[in-house]
């Protein structure tokens, strides 16, 4: 019941703003597991009012500028998808060579220790490495979201259900259910865009 009670306080305590950002973001989410180019439009929105929020209720200027990064992915997301593929044609799902996926994960990884170790010893944020764990691999997971691959569905499932732990570590229950929904979208996701996928191997 406590946690229960804290998660109605928590949405009792969310702003318009807050919510017009959260029910944007997971229809951006629902549309992109769907192929809809659109879902970027939502996205756009969704990240403009986490920016806003970020900077003017939470003084969290850091995150004010990675949302004003996915804003600006978006626009280059909604453009790759409509015209990304041959002769501007609809950008169609692909998928990425192993060791394509090697690189990333030692790459991100490298990154992750970095910006951990940094935070970790120069600031007093909480949980720096999975912190920066879920932000460099958000970013990555974005740029190839924005390329229509397949696989960014799984880096997602990962990020999400890190940040359902994070954020439940915290004590920020209601964040921690929204990341949960997003891990299951994900994981829907990555299941329906496979089919597409094997009926037209890009």
């Amino acid at each position: 019941m406590g946690i229960i009670r804290t998660i109605i306080e928590q949405a009792a305590a969310f702003s318009w703003v807050d919510w017009l950002a959260t029910i944007t973001a997971i229809l951006y989410v629902v549309l992109a597991a769907q192929e809809k180019a659109w879902c970027w439009f939502w996205g756009m929105i969704s990240c403009s009012l986490w920016a806003y929020a970020s900077y003017a209720f939470y003084n969290l200027y850091l995150d004010a500028l990675l949302q004003l990064f996915y804003v600006v992915m978006a626009g280059v997301g909604l453009y790759e998808w409509k015209y990304g593929g041959q002769s501007k044609a609809p950008l169609p799902i692909s998928r990425l060579p192993w060791r394509q996926h090697g690189y990333i994960l030692a790459g991100g990884t490298a990154a992750s220790l970095l910006f951990g170790y940094f935070f970790d010893a120069y600031t007093p944020a909480a949980a720096t490495y999975w912190d920066a764990f879920t932000t460099v691999f958000s970013v990555i997971a974005t740029f190839i979201l924005v390329r229509k691959v397949l696989d960014n569905w799984a880096y997602w499932v990962v990020v999400d259900a890190v940040y359902a732990g994070l954020y439940a570590s915290r004590g920020a229950y209601l964040f921690a259910l929204l990341m949960i929904a997003y891990t299951i979208i994900a994981a829907f996701a990555f299941l329906s865009w496979r089919r597409i996928y094997l009926k037209d191997p890009a």
